[in-house]
């Protein structure tokens, strides 16, 4: 248990919010780009309780403003895209991506004021289908090269999806490698020739047994958490027979991402970030080593859970997460269909829209989730003394950091550390981008 200051710290991410502080000072994905493909790409944005306007300008610059004009306080996200920037329908000003003024044009044609108004900006980069944007203080860090950053486009694809709850509490389930074997249990396998972009839903590497009968008839996990630099690493070990390991690698790039396994030639990174206090999206790269991504499949499978434009879910707790006696009888452990997606969703919000650690009580498989809370209050405090936290980084470390690996597969279960990382320089040797062994191991 943790007290109830201790729960405040972690999860608060408003103004003069310690966590929010922190959490600024990182790139933030923002939107996908598709939400910016229309005929008018300007967007709101909510990030850290705070609001924002998003666009694209007519020579495909992307730029991110305070959503309040500093004219007389008008909703910028109303603006016209016009003439090298946003204009406020109020009164005509223009604001390029910089914020700089263009244009008063209310004003005196002899007017200078244009020239001494700026609107608070910040930067804006595209990584793999993604915006994201630095709103903190100073210089932003630089990217890491991870695979999901330098995997060239048609081996990456996009998405999202919104949650009713705080950050933490989403990104905690995915540092938690036990309870797959519960709430993603499947009492039935399904053909692995049917598992694209479906998680636990194919073979692991190196066999043919389905991800589902592992997390099924192996469901006490041996976890063994390493600290890395660019945060943690999990590996959970189920144990098959004295031959064999059923390896799973997990990764916690701090502050708030993940990467893990998706398939034997797939990866997901994925960020979970804040609307505000009580609410987030989860934002994920696909990463494929094999063959270039089935974006329209990938997009098509996912659309079918997720409401366009806010991509909210079409199951949640107004239809009870589309919840069924019958299912949960015989079909998956949670009655909640077959996506992997609703039972996260379910089991985060069902904790409320802040859960109250003050009440829960961590068993010896939650190691992950505890090694990281220290690692973010250790973060909080280094910020707060104005020093650089963890994968605050510079380009030269940036460019030395790749990977980092991510594997599900079944070895020998002597050798199961040799083996996951032979697997990983495996895959890389016979992807057609991927270059050597990834760095970022340990």
């Amino acid at each position: 248990m943790i007290s109830a200051e201790q729960n405040d710290l972690i999860t608060r991410v408003g103004r003069g919010a310690p966590a929010g502080a922190l959490l600024r000072q990182y790139w933030q994905p923002v939107a996908l780009v598709d939400e910016l493909e229309g005929k008018r790409p300007v967007k709101p944005v909510r990030l850290f309780g705070d609001d924002f306007v998003l666009f694209r300008d007519e020579q495909g610059r992307y730029g991110l403003l305070d959503r309040d004009c500093p004219h007389r306080g008008a909703d910028l996200a109303f603006g016209r895209l016009e003439h090298g920037g946003l204009r406020c329908p109020f009164h005509g000003w223009l604001f390029d991506v910089s914020g700089q003024c263009l244009e008063t044009p209310a004003e005196p044609a002899e007017s200078k004021l244009c020239q001494r108004v700026r609107q608070t900006a910040y930067p804006v980069v595209e990584r793999s289908g993604m915006l994201f944007a630095f709103v903190g203080k100073g210089e932003p860090p630089a990217f890491p090269h991870f695979d999901c950053f330098v995997a060239p486009n048609e081996y990456t694809f996009a998405f999202k999806g919104k949650l009713e709850c705080n950050w933490l509490q989403a990104l905690e389930v995915g540092i938690d490698p036990a309870h797959a074997s519960y709430l993603h249990r499947f009492f039935e396998d399904e053909s692995t020739d049917a598992s694209y972009g479906k998680q636990f839903r194919g073979a692991s590497a190196d066999s043919n047994m389905p991800i589902t009968q592992v997390l099924r008839e192996y469901d006490r996990p041996e976890i063994k958490v390493d600290r890395t630099d660019f945060g943690m690493q999990l590996i959970a070990l189920r144990k098959l027979s004295e031959a064999q390991t059923h390896v799973r690698v997990t990764n916690l790039v701090f502050p708030q991402a993940f990467v893990i396994p998706m398939s034997s030639e797939m990866t997901i990174s994925q960020w979970h970030v804040p609307i505000d206090d009580t609410s987030c999206y989860w934002y994920a790269i696909f990463t494929s080593f094999g063959a270039p991504v089935n974006k329209q499949q990938m997009r098509d499978q996912r659309l079918e859970l997720y409401e366009l434009p806010d991509y909210t879910p079409r199951l949640n707790k107004s239809n009870n997460n589309g919840f069924n006696d019958d299912e949960q009888l015989d079909s998956t452990y949670t009655g909640m269909v077959h996506d992997i997606n609703v039972h996260d969703q379910w089991a985060v919000e069902s904790q409320g829209r802040i859960q109250n650690r003050t009440r829960e009580h961590l068993g010896t498989t939650y190691k992950g989730i505890i090694a990281y809370r220290k690692l973010l209050v250790e973060a909080i405090e280094q910020n707060q003394a104005g020093q650089k936290a963890l994968m605050m980084l510079d380009e030269t470390t940036a460019q030395s950091m790749m990977g980092p690996p991510s594997i599900d597969g079944i070895g020998p279960a002597a050798t199961w550390d040799d083996y996951w990382k032979s697997c990983d320089v495996k895959r890389r040797a016979e992807s057609e981008w991927a270059a050597g062994p990834a760095s970022a191991t340990k």
